[in-house]
């Protein structure tokens, strides 16, 4: 009768029939009165939603305090209904990270030594002893046990997450993934929320025992290639801001070698890694290909609705938003889709309202919180937007993201200390994004450290090029070189950077026309300056700095004296200030090839990322005193 029960329960599970399965699984368990039947029916109720029933059948004496597997499911009976508090009772805190497995324990055993060991192996096995000694413990275990103490792990950091405790929680997803490696849950968690540094996400991915994973014909070279392959996997998922050939070779291993080249999480990788190179139009045909053969996949959402709002794809966003709010209305990525496309059509408050939106429905959403900071620093709300980056940094404090954009937004209200100092901490975190090399030289410039602030201008142009970025990408870091060279005494290197601009353009900023026609002055180029203060007149008639320069111009082609060194020094300040002004107007005319990041990752991300990734936010443009704008504006 228990065999014919059981087959029965098993039909009915395979059927998706849970309300036979329960009753069948209920007489079952009153003809056996059997833990393991108690635990089998607890996890039928917990498959339809019935988190208190399925409690009660864990609840039977000593089942809980005995088997792993059901104190893991009544801890996530208690995470399902929010009572993280609960569910920490349940599980402890603490994690038993003797089961870690020590790198290479898998593979390799110590060989005995026998009396005659030299006093330098012996000395070597005591430093040993700790590690030998946490593997032994591992043996013992029950491999079964093993993984539901990692997916408690899991559990405990998902508690903590949930509580603001982001540190305990980065611990407890690490532990899991130490002691079971294909608990990719509590990995994934570590890389969508940006809990470590790219570099620490490299390290950390360095110090895991794939080794441990074996596969059921206990062939060695199939477990080994078993291991390689979850290392690639892993590894696809990692910040794309560090290691790109690494990346790439694990990308083409696993597209061509196991032919997953079509795969949406493969795609995914290679649009994230587009994407933060600037490269927004083949990033978006990659998320575009993932949406079209899998429409409810949203992880490749945020990347995709970054790059429209970058190529300023008004229609395409509209469509889509519209179509997410009506299809997916419970889930932040519609809300937040629905921000993007306000954000890009300039209607700031609405944008503001539906990013407040998606980040309340899920307040661990990166990119809510970035778009939501976004609406402040596109509105000149600098304080607001301070406050709401400072909140994404300390949701999510591996990336370097949010500090970058608090070094900005302090940047362009003149706090330079303030921002030399979050800057420094985005570098400690990313050393090879072009934008922020690019605003840590513009610091570096107000505090005319010139050298350092041209040196770090040059090497985010040489790093955009080796990664394959867009040549409009580069445009305002070209420029700032420009005007860097320019106060440094180097006019020749600073003409040939504001004429590289110019050609790279499709129209001449009037902007640069007037800087490059200052340098032509400085050279003595009168003529040739008289041209560019032509150009950039006819591009902004109205402007008051290159008409007075017109004017310089032409008095030295008469051979009159033009100004003193006091005068010269005053129309400086006001060629900057007018500049700065005179770009702002044009901000939003030039959205195009301007840097803008989003949080995501999936970005990230990734990522995002997510890890995606979106700054609406200028990328900063130089100026050669520290005069307040705030009056001009």
């Amino acid at each position: 009768m228990e065999k014919f029960l059981r087959d029965w329960r098993q039909d009915a599970l395979n059927k998706h029939q849970y309300e036979s399965a329960i009753f069948i699984g209920d007489k079952l368990l009153a003809l056996t009165n059997s833990d393991k039947d108690a635990f089998w029916l607890a996890q039928v109720h917990f498959s339809t939603g019935a988190y208190t029933r399925a409690q009660t059948y864990l609840k039977r004496d000593g089942l809980v305090e005995n088997n792993p597997a059901c104190k893991y499911l009544l801890a996530h009976c208690h995470v399902k209904q929010g009572n993280f508090d609960q569910a920490l009772v349940v599980l402890g805190d603490k994690n038993p990270v003797y089961l870690i497995a020590a790198p290479g324990s898998a593979r390799q055993k110590l060989r005995h030594v026998d009396g005659r060991a030299t006093n330098g192996v012996s000395k070597k096995l005591a430093h040993r002893s700790d590690r030998v000694d946490r593997s032994e413990d591992r043996e013992r275990e029950d491999i079964n046990n093993i993984r539901f103490e990692a997916a408690m792990c899991y559990l405990r950091g998902v508690c903590y997450a949930k509580q603001n405790a982001f540190d305990r929680a980065k611990e407890c997803y690490k532990d899991a993934v130490r002691i079971d490696v294909q608990c990719f849950e509590a990995f994934d968690q570590l890389m969508k929320n940006s809990l470590m540094t790219p570099d620490e996400e490299w390290s950390f991915l360095a110090s895991l025992d794939f080794d441990t994973i074996t596969v059921s014909s206990d062939s060695p070279s199939a477990s080994q290639e078993a291991a390689q392959f979850t290392k690639m996997l892993y590894t696809t998922r990692l910040s794309k801001y560090s290691h790109p050939k690494e990346l790439a070779t694990a990308t083409e291993t696993l597209s061509t070698h196991y032919n997953l080249s079509a795969n949406p999480d493969i795609l995914l990788s290679r649009a994230e890694s587009l994407f933060t190179t600037c490269r927004f139009r083949d990033a978006l045909a990659l998320t575009t290909t993932i949406l079209q053969t899998s429409p409810d996949n949203l992880a490749p959402l945020p990347i995709h609705l970054a790059c429209l709002h970058e190529l300023n794809e008004k229609n395409a966003l509209f469509l889509l938003s519209h179509s997410l709010a009506q299809s997916h209305p419970d889930s932040p990525v519609a809300w937040l889709a629905v921000g993007v496309y306000y954000l890009t059509i300039n209607r700031i408050a609405e944008a503001r309202r539906f990013f407040s939106k998606s980040s309340m429905m899920d307040p661990h959403f990166g990119p809510a919180w970035i778009g939501f900071a976004h609406t402040f620093a596109a509105e000149g709300e600098h304080d607001q937007a301070i406050s709401a980056y400072s909140t994404a940094a300390r949701l999510f404090s591996g990336s370097h993201l949010p500090s970058l954009f608090l070094g900005m937004q302090n940047l362009q209200l003149h706090n330079i200390a303030l921002a030399h100092e979050y800057l420094g901490a985005a570098y400690a975190m990313c050393r090879t994004d072009p934008l922020l090399l690019n605003e840590l030289a513009t610091v570096f410039y107000h505090e005319d450290h010139l050298d350092e602030s041209i040196r770090l201008f040059a090497h985010a142009l040489e790093l955009a090029a080796s990664l394959g970025a867009e040549p409009a990408a580069t445009v305002a870091t070209r420029t700032n070189l420009g005007h860097a060279l320019r106060r440094a005494g180097r006019f020749e290197e600073a003409l040939a950077q504001f004429e590289d601009v110019l050609r790279t353009t499709a129209n001449k900023d009037p902007a640069v026309c007037t800087a490059k026609g200052l340098v032509l002055l400085e050279m003595g180029e009168a003529w040739l300056a008289v041209v560019a203060f032509h150009e950039a007149l006819a591009g902004a008639p109205q402007d008051p700095i290159a008409t007075e320069l017109l004017g310089k111009a032409l008095e030295v082609l008469e051979g009159v004296s033009v100004m003193g060194e006091e005068e010269e020094e005053e129309f400086e300040r006001r060629l900057e200030g007018s500049r700065v002004e005179v770009m702002r107007r044009q901000a939003g005319r030039q959205r195009r090839g301007q840097r803008r990041r989003y949080v995501s990752d999936g970005a990230g991300a990734g990522h995002g990322e997510g890890g995606g990734r979106m700054g609406m936010g200028e990328e900063s443009m130089l100026v050669d005193s520290e005069e307040d704008e705030d009056e001009e504006e």
